[in-house]
């Protein structure tokens, strides 16, 4: 008994001994390594103060691999322009977002001056090296929209060394979304991969077929030069099923692009549907009642980057009551002093408020300056999103959905208010409207303010989206006219139904016959079409009819 206690003593005292020796070598392994691995570091960055692009190159893939805490800022910083150097010492330091200086070695703010220090240059060959080593760092990244852009990077650059690492992933990711970017990742590389087996080939092919944009149908057709049997037979079918795909999302893309440009004709045109169908007027400084909501929209902003920044977002909301006041008040300010004597004069009228509208132009061009004005746009009408394969920006469909809401609006204004039945009844029946006891004079002055107040706000929209400027009116009112008179005169459904149909038409013609002649076709339409149904698509008794 005392013999096996003493050989229990000795594996002990052995396991000991064992596990004392893996510990001291593991300290001297590490007290030995660090020195080496600062010196590789310094060797790494001083290939980016050569100033030489295949030393660059080296030095991404060096840094990639070393695993240093200021790798990511580091390769983040080159990508952007921010990553410097000192020619003399071979220093290297890159710049935050803010502009701050940071030693690239130690990620501590820099105590030195940038003005002595040149940028890192940059390559086709380092862009595309540079791309490959942020996809390989940040595969295996716990942030989730690291390995987001991880794999849509490994995607673009399709870089071979990659695929283990892709693979790896794909085999613990958990994420739907991700695991989706990863198994197309990994598709882009196998479509590519000299050794890849038919059987993985063919299931590439598939995986880019599900995807189905541009990116897969560019690997397809790399896949399809490189392939035979039934690899090359499969890719050749993706391919054509892709091109009638992709034809078909083009094809909405520009219905899409219509819609938008159909919600800025209908928003600039919707108020002089109103003066022009109900009143006979030919307005031509209905452009200027655009302009004067641009430039209050513009005044607002002024005034909430100066005293309230926490109400920028709020800005547009704040601008549309007041740019409607505004703009209203001036149309009827026009109606009562110069177009109220002039009624039954169209050429009169027109000729007065051309003048009206050039000195509007002048005035505000002698306030505010020749020069464009800045209207930014608030938080929630910034970048786009992605809906199949529609690319739609946030500011362009929240003007759709402004345009919409004016719309309905004016339609409840004229439907279900005294005073829409009264414009309406002015507009069938004038003669009759007054025997009855309504005051023409001021529906006509209500009906020029309600119509000149809508396009006040439809300037807070084109703000958004166009140069604010003392010529802004100008670039819509012919356009205007057209979608009012094709439509049919003072029949708002037909402006609706003519400014959308104009300009899904436009962005149709457009890659075909470029942007000018695509109006000019449209205008030499348009002059056929009235010359057919003088009174448009919609036509709507009023008092240009019955004079």
């Amino acid at each position: 008994m005392t013999a096996s206690f003493g050989r229990g003593r000795a594996a002990v005292a052995a396991t000991r001994d064992l596990i004392c020796g893996i510990a001291l070598a593991i300290l001297l392994c590490l007290a030995w390594g660090t020195p080496a691995r600062a010196d590789a570091i310094d060797d790494t960055l001083a290939r980016f103060a050569s100033d030489k692009f295949p030393e660059t190159e080296k030095a991404i893939g060096e840094l990639a691999a070393s695993g240093a805490t200021t790798a990511a800022a580091i390769l983040d910083a080159l990508g952007e322009n921010r990553l410097l150097f000192n020619p003399s010492t071979r220093a290297v330091y890159y710049k935050d977002a803010a502009g701050t200086l940071f030693d690239a070695k130690t990620g501590e703010k820099a105590g030195v001056e940038a003005g002595g220090l040149k940028k890192v240059r940059l390559n086709n060959a380092v862009r595309g090296a540079l791309e490959a080593a942020k996809g390989d760092m940040s595969i295996l990244s716990p942030d989730p929209a690291r390995r987001l852009a991880a794999a849509e990077s490994v995607f673009k650059s399709r870089d071979q060394s990659a695929f283990a690492k892709v693979e790896a992933a794909l085999a613990k990711e958990t994420d739907t979304r991700i695991k989706l970017a990863f198994e197309q990742a990994r598709a882009a590389l196998l479509a590519t991969k000299v050794d890849a087996s038919e059987a993985q080939r063919l299931e590439a092919i598939a995986t880019l077929r599900a995807r189905g944009d541009q990116d897969a149908m560019g690997l397809l057709e790399a896949a399809s030069a490189t392939a035979q049997g039934a690899v090359k037979a499969a890719a050749d079918s993706a391919i054509a099923s892709l091109n009638l795909t992709l034809a078909v999302w083009k094809n909405l893309q520009n219905v899409w692009y219509g819609l938008s440009l159909g919600s800025v004709l209908l928003l600039a045109a919707i108020g002089l549907a109103i003066t022009f169908g109900v009143m006979g007027v030919i307005n031509m400084a209905h452009g200027e009642m655009v302009m004067l909501g641009a430039y209050t929209t513009f005044i607002v902003q002024e005034w909430i980057r100066a005293y309230q920044p926490g109400l920028f977002d709020y800005s547009l909301a704040i601008a549309i009551p007041l740019a409607f006041a505004i703009a209203g008040i001036a149309g009827i300010a026009i109606e009562r002093l110069v177009i109220r004597f002039l009624y039954g004069r169209p050429l009169e009228t027109l000729l007065a408020t051309w003048g009206i509208s050039l000195i509007l132009q002048q005035a505000v061009r002698t306030g505010f300056g020749p020069n464009n004005r800045d209207v930014g746009a608030p938080s929630w009408m910034a970048g786009s999103f992605e809906l199949g394969g529609l690319s739609i920006t946030y500011g362009r469909m929240w003007i759709i959905v402004f345009t919409i809401g004016v719309f309905l609006a004016l339609q409840l204004v004229l439907r279900a208010t005294p005073f829409g039945l009264r414009m309406r009844a002015v507009t069938q029946n004038r003669r009759m409207a007054s025997s009855m006891g309504i005051n023409t004079n001021r529906i006509d002055a209500l009906a020029f303010g309600l119509g000149s107040g809508i396009a006040g706000i439809a300037g807070v929209a084109l703000s958004q989206i166009d140069n604010v400027s003392p010529n802004l009116g100008q670039s819509y009112i012919i356009d205007s006219f057209l979608v009012v008179v094709f439509g049919g005169v003072g029949n708002l459904w037909g402006t609706l139904v003519a400014a959308l149909s104009l300009g899904v038409a436009n962005k149709f013609l457009e890659p075909f016959v470029g942007a000018v002649l695509g109006k000019i076709l449209l205008l030499v339409f348009i002059i056929l079409f009235i010359q057919k149904r003088p009174r448009g698509l919609f036509a709507l008794k009023g008092r240009a009819v019955e004079a």
